[in-house]
């Protein structure tokens, strides 16, 4: 198993042994805490790979207006900082929409970076998850458009995303290794003041459920992880800022 890899240009500050801070999450990252994971910092998002259940259990990235651009379309393919078998690969997801109505959901979303020169990098089967159709394409894209809209140029903000396990799911009917698909996932959205809006998705949500309709408290995101976050402040103005 790779220790944490570090990019050369991802600039870190160590502010404790426990806590590491970098670009992507410059509040503090989520706690590196879970031995068998693999924590790696590509440059345009930091993930924590969980080699149990092949998934991320949570992805860090900033939305910045200067890495918007038109969707450079998908090109899957398996993160050279994760190890192969730690990860699933791109066959392990064949017929997983017509058995269980699965898209290759992003954590971090690739039209977020589809301007940056390394937008390839969203498409790591690391940074995928799969993701019930109905939530895919309706509540979870709402809310990182109204993330995207609430931007502008040197007011960035910033997302820790990741997967919750709170009950046993269908396999992938394709996948040729042991894997847990998450029931439910959640996102952090916040300033460099630490304010905050907090939202968990369950995986059976309908197309037709309304992204603001799952806001919780950042305690309760809390309650429900293995790890630590940094310390967020549930914030009215920011819950406005994106539409809710």
């Amino acid at each position: 198993m790779k220790s944490i890899i570090l990019l050369f240009l991802i600039t870190l500050s160590f502010t404790s042994q426990s806590e590491i801070r970098s670009v992507h999450c410059p509040l503090g990252c989520p706690s590196l805490t879970i031995e068998q994971n693999d924590v790696v910092f590509n440059f345009t998002y930091a993930l924590s790979n969980n080699p149990t259940t092949k998934f991320a259990d949570w992805v860090a990235y900033e939305v910045n207006v200067l890495n918007f651009g038109d969707s450079p379309g998908r090109d899957w393919g398996n993160d050279p900082l994760v190890d192969d078998d730690e990860s699933l690969e791109e066959d392990d997801f064949k017929g997983a929409f017509k058995a269980l109505k699965t898209d290759r959901g992003h954590l971090a979303p690739l039209a977020s970076f589809a301007g940056n020169t390394n937008w390839s990098e969203l498409n790591y089967l690391s940074n995928i998850t799969p993701q019930k159709s109905a939530l895919n394409q309706g509540a979870w894209v709402d809310l990182e458009n109204a993330v995207r809209e609430a931007v502008s140029f040197r007011d960035s903000l910033y997302v820790i995303t990741g997967t919750l396990y709170l009950e046993s799911e269908t396999p992938l009917p394709g996948a040729n290794e042991p894997h847990k698909i998450p029931s439910a996932f959640y996102k952090v959205i916040y300033d460099l003041q630490g304010n905050s809006a907090s939202f968990i998705f369950d995986q059976d949500l309908p197309k037709s459920a309304q992204y603001c309709d799952q806001i919780t408290s950042n305690m309760q995101v809390n309650k429900m992880l293995k790890y630590s976050m940094p310390k967020f402040k549930d914030s009215k103005e920011l819950t406005q800022r994106i539409g809710c």
